[in-house]
């Protein structure tokens, strides 16, 4: 059975493809960190951390990305676009999924954080 982190992680890359972004990685790891998708739309690079819950008992998903978290994605990412000699735009986002049975909602927070 999947987890609820890796079932947001499908659903939204799914999202994502069905917006035109081109999906480069999934699950980069860099160290410690880990970026959940990286995603390319036109000339920017997204960097994209997911959020699922399935209770909004304690608040919206997109509210657990904690402020050493968005620090470790952004070394991730500067390591990544050093790999991939990247020069062009680049755009740090969170994606929202919140399971309902088997329904969800998301929602596609852009320049989430820098």
């Amino acid at each position: 059975m999947q987890s609820i982190g890796k079932k947001g992680e499908e659903f939204a890359a799914d999202f994502l493809a069905s917006k035109g972004y081109n999906i480069l990685v999934r699950n980069y790891r860099f160290k410690k960190s880990e970026i959940d998708i990286i995603c390319e739309e036109d000339d920017l690079v997204a960097f994209v951390e997911v959020k699922t819950r399935s209770s909004l008992k304690y608040g919206q998903p997109e509210v657990f990305v904690s402020l050493n978290q968005q620090k470790a994605i952004i070394r991730a990412a500067e390591e990544y676009m050093i790999e991939t000699n990247w020069k062009k735009d680049i755009r740090f986002d969170i994606i929202s999924v919140f399971l309902k049975g088997d329904a969800y909602e998301i929602e596609h927070f852009k320049d989430a954080f820098y």
